[in-house]
């Protein structure tokens, strides 16, 4: 079999992108795009935190203020597995109900440092 022979088999064997492949969820390494998107995940809005003694944790009773790290005003962190992908503003929706407007969107860099 000559180079040139070679080189054809392989090109045959590679499908070209047509009108029916571009559309479909798939892409060439076979991922289905439809099944990532549909695995659930956890957000999670933290408004602030602290760090206590033990001892002080045993004396929190009904009334007891805890003081966080935040300050009235600022963003809450929007985290997804521990790390903060977002962040934003409480706000109310129509079912009286609390909700988070985004107001900032971190960056991967900065996602990756913070890791």
């Amino acid at each position: 079999m000559s180079e040139n022979e070679t080189d054809q088999e392989v090109e045959e064997q590679v499908p070209e992108a047509t009108e029916e492949t571009e559309g479909t969820s798939e892409n060439f390494q076979g991922i289905d795009q439809n099944v990532v998107k549909s695995i659930p995940i956890t957000l999670n809005v933290e408004v602030g935190n602290t760090q206590l003694k033990l001892k002080d944790l045993m004396a929190v009773a009904q009334g007891t203020v805890l003081e966080l790290n935040r300050s009235v005003g600022d963003l809450m962190d929007i985290k997804v597995n521990d790390t903060v992908i977002a962040k934003g503003e409480v706000v109310t929706t129509a079912g009286s109900k609390l909700g988070i407007r985004i107001l900032e969107i971190v960056s991967p860099m900065e996602r990756i440092r913070g890791a």
